[in-house]
């Protein structure tokens, strides 16, 4: 179940980066409220998740997925670019990630 509650909040984290950037500043109220209710319900789900997961290994799970994810939907939805480095950071993401998984220490 601790696997479903990261991948719930790591969701959330993706909407938060998402929205805060719609928000403009804060001056945007719809956008706003989806950044500070997606972030509340985020932070909710990690922190179900880290009764189970050491925190620091839950923490970088959560926010180094969320970052991959936000870099590919920033590529696919908002026409940003996918350099070469870009590439190379997330699959040395992506090698941490399965590097914190297979330490058995979640």
């Amino acid at each position: 179940m601790h696997w479903l509650y990261l991948g719930v909040a790591v969701v959330f984290e993706i909407v938060v980066a998402i929205a805060a950037g719609k928000a403009e500043g804060f001056t945007n109220r719809k956008w706003t409220i989806v950044t500070l209710v997606s972030g509340a319900f985020g932070t909710y789900f990690l922190s179900r998740a880290l009764l189970t997961f050491n925190v620091g290994v839950g923490y970088a799970i959560w926010t180094s997925v969320s970052g991959v994810g936000i870099t590919v939907l920033g590529v696919l939805l908002f026409g940003q670019r996918l350099s070469w480095r870009k590439g190379l950071g997330i699959a040395a993401i992506i090698a941490g990630v399965v590097g914190l998984q297979l330490s058995g220490a979640a």
